[in-house]
């Protein structure tokens, strides 16, 4: 399949690779999605820090390691085996920090509304085969996301722009998490920036923001970013993948760190 053939949008480009079974990779101004044989095997968004940062920021891989790992098998796309065959990282701890790497820039990714996304045929991500996710599952838990960010704060350009404290307003006693993120908020740093600044995954740091906004701590600026993820449209009555029971356990694990 060729870019002139996908649709207007990233989400109904995805169903039409996914029931052709496309492998490459779908690219907008947001995000890129990369898939094999229809299922999603990885997402990269600007938007949200990349598992280089997040292993080696939080310390599970030392920085030397990673940069070894790219280096020896980055060219053959094999560089999550090589973590793993090598020792620097265990394959359960990969697949669930790849997980939450995929979910949280899919979240980004999937609101692209510029450009008509393209399609590369046979394009590959240099991780390599970690575990591939039913487009219908990765739409489904953005869609979970976003509804859950909605509930807490209503305003989802936090998610992009740049974020202000409040001035004068009364922290008062706020978990340990939370005073972490609200001391990162320097008018200049977007949710992206503070996330990777701690080694964090985004959507945890979204909803940690999006409490700060309700508890009236946290603003954006007005120096957008860019267009905050698009509203998904309702699914009527979803089908069950097989791994879906496995994906539900994954993510309430990856909400618990």
């Amino acid at each position: 399949m060729t870019s002139t053939h996908l649709a207007a949008t990233v989400l109904d480009s995805l169903a039409l690779l996914a029931a052709d079974r496309a492998t490459g990779a779908l690219s907008s101004e947001r995000g890129t999605f990369f898939l094999s044989a229809g299922g999603v095997t990885h997402v990269d968004s600007p938007l949200s820090p990349d598992l280089g940062v997040l292993l080696t920021g939080s310390g599970v891989v030392d920085a030397l390691g990673w940069h070894e790992a790219l280096e020896e098998a980055g060219a053959d796309r094999r560089v999550g085996r090589q973590l793993v065959d090598s020792g620097r990282l265990a394959a359960g701890a990969l697949e669930l920090c790849h997980l939450g790497a995929l979910f949280d820039a899919a979240y980004f990714a999937l609101g692209a509304v510029g450009r008509p996304p393209r399609f590369r045929p046979g394009a590959a991500h240099w991780l390599g085969a970690v575990r591939s996710v039913a487009v219908d599952t990765v739409v489904r838990e953005s869609r979970r996301r976003r509804d859950r960010l909605q509930l807490i704060w209503p305003e989802p350009d936090l998610d992009s722009a740049p974020l202000v404290r409040v001035p004068d307003a009364a922290t008062g006693a706020l978990p340990v998490r939370r005073r972490r993120i609200l001391a990162q908020v320097d008018g200049v740093r977007t949710a992206a920036e503070i996330a990777a600044t701690l080694a964090c995954r985004t959507y945890p740091t979204l909803v940690e923001l999006r409490r700060l906004a309700a508890d009236g701590l946290v603003t954006a600026t007005s120096r957008a970013t860019g267009p905050a993820p698009a509203g998904l449209p309702p699914q009527a009555a979803p089908q069950q993948e097989p791994d879906t029971a496995l994906l539900r356990r994954l993510r309430d694990a990856l909400e618990a760190l």
